[in-house]
């Protein structure tokens, strides 16, 4: 996905998710603040992010945000990289990947011999087959179910082979060969796939040697990687159950670990320090042989919700780079701050949407209208043309970005060559306007709703913008019939696979590649961005035909297609484009930003203190 995303090649949520911690050693209750060299000469850039660090595998479902991507891009290294362009750049200090045959699909991934981790462990086919097995989901014996309260149905421990992850390109490879003494894999895929190239330059995950030692016991790095190896290529499930239980959860942690093993990575930083909801330091991997080798001795990220702190705190000089929640005050803020500081500003890779359960018993559910389908989708279509998506724009947006507009797309970006096509032929504008209190009333009274339809709305409670939007959106729905309470909550991310919990969700999908099928996991039956019981077989269909299709303007027929569906089925809408701020002390050069994951984080080994 991006960065490590890369392997996954799907979007993740624009916040943090909670989790919970490994048992913690004795932590420092005071953060670091000063971007200067240090007492003994070291050279560390402290910088801000909005959302804590919660998890080191963000492969999983659970796990699966922005704020845990961007340092697990920091502590790992890909074989390929996007740089300020968005064009994917080649490393190939830590290996290659190369097509074989085209029918069938072959490709061949390569470590290189300086692939190391940073216990000193050498990469290995072991870890690329760890990385396929759990994103593939091949290797499952366990199905999970989505009950009719939305939960979903998971093994006991250790009970089933069940890796809590699910990436449709990894799923078409079914067959591998490991050759180079183990220093390769060749994949072979049952057919052909679109994004073969950004699923193999993130072809390493959660080093299989750690999963070896945890799950199964070993004490040797070598011996525990070839048990991971031999586990998997023997389907030996006893094994393969006890490796994708420490895989789901064995990475969890906010604290630093007592444990070293947990965050062992093969990048240019290693995780050295950290403290729960307050900061999480990165030192130079003193076993690091490849190409990235950072110019500065440590980052620490300081988690600063609050887009006034985090911007206090640049003043203050107690942090030297931040990307706030954009608003109107922040931009003037920040250039206010003058000639001492740089500020970017540009669309981000983020946008921000509607979403609405159908497997909750809920206002948009049919069994809340005793099965009947077409009441629901009235309900939803009444719900969705309230929303005043312009007005939200004009007060919010067009404030930091003059032209900013509504997007229309569920999958395609408004900078992208392909939107206004794909934005055409999807009927998104006509179906859900700019927000219509009036014609949403009429739409419930044609559909015999009489009562108003109860919608709990869940969103981000610490977000200034998304409170100031949900007001927006809660005014216009009950002018047209609707009663909407408020269910924000700061930890919001760990709440959204539990639709029990909440009717309508409102948050921002952040992309981390440029994959054709990035959206596959939002919208496909029980795909692992699909936490609403959302299922249409065509869309379904449509998706498996777009992972085989090259052709660029099939391509776009066939998203456009996707998108009608999403439309007439009343899926939930999108509004715009994420303005993106980035402002940096001058004390810290190469600072950019990129509008996909990693973000601002995506060159951190070129930064350099002044």
């Amino acid at each position: 996905m991006n960065r490590k995303l890369l392997a996954a090649a799907t979007s993740i949520v624009a916040g943090a998710l909670a989790l919970g911690g490994c048992t913690p050693q004795a932590a420092p209750t005071t953060q670091p603040t000063s971007g200067a060299p240090s007492a003994t000469g070291e050279k560390v850039a402290v910088v801000a992010w909005n959302q804590a660090f919660e998890s080191y595998n963000n492969n999983t479902q659970d796990q699966n945000a922005t704020a845990n991507a961007n340092i697990t891009y920091l502590a790992n290294d890909t074989i390929a990289y996007y740089d300020k362009e968005l064009k994917l750049v080649q490393n190939p200090s830590f290996g290659k990947y190369e097509k074989i045959s085209e029918n069938p699909l072959k490709v061949k991934v390569t470590l290189a011999e300086t692939a190391t981790w940073s216990d000193g462990t050498p990469v290995t086919a072991a870890d690329i087959l760890l990385q396929w097995a759990a994103l593939s989901t091949n290797l499952n014996t366990y199905k999970a179910t989505v009950g009719d309260d939305g939960s979903v149905s998971k093994p006991n421990e250790g009970d089933q082979v069940y890796f809590n992850a699910a990436s449709p390109g990894y799923t078409l490879m079914k067959t591998y060969e490991v050759g180079d003494n183990g220093k390769s894999v060749t994949f072979t895929y049952e057919k052909p796939f679109v994004d073969w190239e950004i699923l193999a330059a993130g072809p390493v995950g959660v080093p299989a040697h750690v999963v070896g030692k945890k799950a199964l016991g070993e004490t040797d790095n070598t011996k525990a990687a070839q048990a991971v190896l031999d586990a998997i290529k023997n389907k030996d499930n006893a094994k393969l159950a006890k490796i994708s239980n420490f895989w789901n959860t064995g990475f969890k942690f906010m604290n630093m670990p007592s444990d070293k093993d947990l965050v062992v990575g093969s990048g240019p930083f290693v995780i050295t320090d950290a403290v729960e909801q307050q900061f999480i330091t990165l030192s130079k991997n003193p076993n690091y042989k490849g190409a990235h080798k950072p110019k500065v001795d440590k980052i620490t990220v300081r988690f600063i919700a609050d887009a006034q702190a985090s911007v206090q705190a640049l003043r203050n000089g107690e942090v030297m780079v931040t990307q706030p929640q954009a608003t109107a005050d922040i931009l003037s803020q920040v250039k206010a701050l003058g000639d001492a500081y740089t500020v970017q500003t540009g669309e981000g890779g983020t946008y921000e949407h509607v979403d609405m359960a159908v497997n909750n018993g809920g206002p948009f559910d049919p069994k809340a209208y005793g099965g009947d389908a077409a009441k629901a989708k009235a309900v939803r279509q009444a719900f969705l043309v309230s929303i005043p998506r312009q007005k939200i724009i004009d007060n919010l947006i067009k404030p930091l970005n003059p032209n900013a507009e509504i997007r229309n797309s569920f999958t395609t970006t408004p900078s992208a060559s392909t939107y206004a096509a794909i934005a055409a032929a999807n009927g998104m504008q006509a179906a859900f306007g700019t927000g219509d209190p009036a014609k949403a009333k009429d739409i419930l009274a044609k559909a015999g709703v009489t009562t108003p339809p109860t919608v709990r709305f869940l969103y981000a409670s610490t977000n200034t913008r998304r409170q100031q939007e949900f007001q927006l959106i809660k005014e216009a729905a009950e002018q047209a019939g609707f009663k909407v309470e408020d269910k924000s909550a700061e930890k919001w991310g760990s709440i959204l696979p539990d639709t029990t919990k909440y009717d309508a969700a409102l948050f921002g999908w952040q992309s981390t590649s440029t994959a054709v099928g990035e959206s596959d996991a939002n919208y496909r039956t029980g795909g692992q961005n699909n936490y609403y019981g959302y299922s249409n077989a065509e869309v379904d269909k449509l998706f498996d035909e777009l992972q085989v299709t090259t052709d660029a303007a099939k391509q776009t027929e066939i998203l456009g297609k996707v998108e009608k569906i999403l439309v007439d089925d009343a899926f939930g809408t999108t509004i715009f484009q994420f303005p993106e701020i980035t402002t940096n002390s001058n004390k810290i050069k190469n600072v950019s930003s990129i509008a996909l994951s990693p973000n601002f984080f995506w060159n951190a080994w070129e930064w350099e203190i002044a």
